[in-house]
């Protein structure tokens, strides 16, 4: 995809509201004995990447480092599913406390009667982050998006 049809696809109206719904997305990438892994993952738009982040020792971290080519999906379990699916490449940093993206990312799964329990707790709990990024969408990657309602929305 060009970048312009990128920009147009997640400005679409159904994919912002899959971007942020509480449905976590579904991660895929390499693991270090080639294969396929596939594992739900709170996520955050910023408007221009998607940012996952997990403990810096996760496995994942380490078979991105060996090979940052990604793919997810942020999909309905409902009949005519609405799909956004997702491919670049990631970039990770290591970052002291807990990123404000992950913070963002649970936000939309943790009522906010209990946040500031949450928010405390990780917030003892992990003294670094991994923080993963989409780096990189270009016309060897692509963003989709999918409405299986017959009126579909593309």
């Amino acid at each position: 995809m060009q970048p312009q049809d990128v920009t147009r696809v997640l400005s679409d109206p159904l994919a912002q509201e899959l971007m942020q719904s509480s449905i976590p997305a579904r991660l895929a990438y390499l693991g270090p004995d080639g294969f396929p892994r596939a594992i739900p993952i709170g996520f955050h738009w910023n408007g221009t990447q998607f940012v996952l982040c997990t403990v810096p020792h996760a496995p994942k971290v380490a078979a991105l480092r060996t090979n940052p080519k990604v793919a997810f999906t942020v999909d309905t379990n409902s009949f005519r599913p609405h799909v956004l699916l997702v491919r670049g490449t990631a970039a990770i940093d290591i970052v002291d406390g807990v990123p404000p993206e992950y913070l963002a990312a649970s936000r939309k799964g943790v009522g906010p009667d209990q946040w500031d329990a949450f928010e405390a707790q990780v917030r003892a709990i992990y003294k670094q982050m991994a923080r993963i990024r989409s780096r990189r969408f270009g016309p060897s990657c692509w963003t989709f998006r999918r409405d299986f309602h017959p009126q579909s929305r593309s």
